[in-house]
């Protein structure tokens, strides 16, 4: 980054747009002198070293080397009679709070530049650039995949052997119903269009909805006793077979 360019971190917690006061830290123009670096009543003089340019030349051999004057180290300017606040250097520590618009589909971990808000620059040029870089935070239910959403959602095994409509929540909107075919093995996971995250195109990605198999942990006499029945009726199926033959061929 150029000089007067500042990076900062900041924690974002949600997807859609949205404005939010930034607090700053660091180095601004001095209040006192403003940011000349010159006590009150007196003005810097243009450093004679480098006639005001803030750099020096020299040769080293076949090659000239440009650097900052050793006089006024790169400002141009001397100041004789020192800001007693800054003590000459025009710069001071301050705080402010500046507006920074986060746009939706933020992924983690990205910048954003903010133009002309960073540090002042040097003999009152123009102020550097903000760069703020983005932390989305976790998010309780929905995980993320790019433009998509990603949702786990508990079903029963009953609800995958038989086929069920189930409804489902969908992000800062009502809850959706996701049609699964019975038969349906548990892991499988169903697309959901346009309930995703929206795009820098204006496009919104998926929901992607993932089934799992909640095995219930306390069963009453009657439910029991259905199970009983079911692992009777299905006692010659083996689910494991296939994978113990191909074992023993490896």
């Amino acid at each position: 980054m150029r000089a007067g360019d500042r990076l900062l971190d900041a924690l974002l917690e949600r997807s859609r747009d949205q404005a939010g006061g930034l607090r700053l830290t660091g180095e601004g123009p001095c209040p006192t002198c403003h940011g000349t670096g010159a006590k009150a009543g007196t003005v810097p003089r243009i450093c004679p070293s480098c006639h005001g340019t803030g750099q020096e030349s020299r040769n080293q051999g076949t090659f000239g080397i440009t650097e900052p004057c050793h006089e006024c180290r790169g400002r141009g300017m001397v100041v004789d009679d020192p800001c007693p606040t800054c003590s000459g250097s025009g710069h001071a520590m301050s705080s402010r709070t500046i507006q920074a618009r986060i746009q939706a589909g933020v992924a983690d971990g990205q910048r954003v530049k903010l133009a002309g808000k960073g540090a002042s620059g040097e003999r009152g040029g123009p102020n550097g650039d903000l760069y703020v870089r983005v932390h989305v935070k976790p998010h309780p239910v929905f995980g993320r995949s790019g433009s998509d959403l990603t949702v786990t959602v508990p079903v029963t095994f009953a609800e995958l052997a038989l086929g069920a409509e189930v409804k489902v929540p969908s992000h800062r909107g009502a809850p959706v119903t996701v049609r699964i075919p019975a038969g349906t093995p548990n892991g499988r996971t169903f697309r959901v269009p346009g309930k995703g995250v929206r795009r820098k195109d204006g496009t919104t990605g998926n929901l992607l909805v993932t089934v799992n198999v909640m095995v219930p942990q306390d069963l009453n006499g009657k439910a029991r006793s259905a199970i009983e029945d079911l692992r009777e009726a299905t006692a010659g199926q083996d689910p494991r077979e296939e994978l113990l033959d191909r074992a023993k061929e490896a």
